[in-house]
């Protein structure tokens, strides 16, 4: 696997000890649960990790999954946590996202001393300080780890439902609105795992 050319990710943003890094996946998707994800890396990561990791979105899959095995075999704490659609329709999709994040934050096995996250809006992790950074999954490494777990966890989510529900073709637009999921919206309506609240699928849904 080659190195990216990229600038290097920086390590951390605080001096604590322990700082997780948070990130989410799948807030533009009509379908499936959010998901998010806590990291904490340990002081030094493998030279392989720390040259290969990025935001997941500038990631391939292969390099995804590989990126999944190194965080979750080199991190000394991490969890994964979602929200599911009938949540985010009653909460609304940002403080879904957020719920999901403190959902992961709480499955740590370790208690971070500070907690970095990807973009502008978070809340309060009891006493815990934090720091929002918009672009984070692209500059730190522990929330660039965080968007690969959110990612591929998700992924690998929606592939399940995609099992019961082919005909929307999550297992490759994993829920996002495509031309292939929007079609099968118009002809079949939308089903037990879409966002009702979203305007396509809460459109559609009254003609049904």
């Amino acid at each position: 696997m080659r190195k990216l050319s990229r600038q290097p990710l920086i390590r951390k943003f605080s001096g604590a000890l322990l700082e997780a890094g948070c990130d989410e996946a799948g807030r533009g998707c009509l379908a499936g649960p959010v998901f998010a994800a806590a990291v904490i890396l340990p002081e030094d990561p493998s030279e392989e990790l720390t040259s290969l990791l990025d935001d997941s979105k500038k990631t391939g899959i292969a390099l995804r999954n590989l990126l999944r095995r190194l965080i979750e075999n080199e991190a000394l704490a991490f969890a994964v946590a979602m929200v599911e659609p009938a949540e985010i329709d009653k909460v609304n999709i940002l403080n879904a996202s957020i719920i999901a994040m403190h959902r992961a934050l709480e499955r740590l096995t370790l208690k971070p001393g500070f907690i970095v996250v990807d973009g502008n809006r978070f809340k309060p992790f009891g006493e815990v300080p934090n720091q929002c950074v918009v672009g984070g999954d692209g500059k730190y490494l522990s929330v660039a780890a965080a968007s690969i777990l959110a990612k591929t966890w998700r992924d690998e989510h929606m592939q399940r439902l995609h099992a019961e529900f082919p005909v929307y073709g999550w297992d490759k637009n994993k829920g996002y609105p495509t031309a292939t999921h929007l079609k099968a919206l118009q002809t079949q309506g939308p089903c037990k795992y879409h966002r009702l609240s979203y305007a396509p699928v809460r459109q559609l849904r009254l003609s049904f």
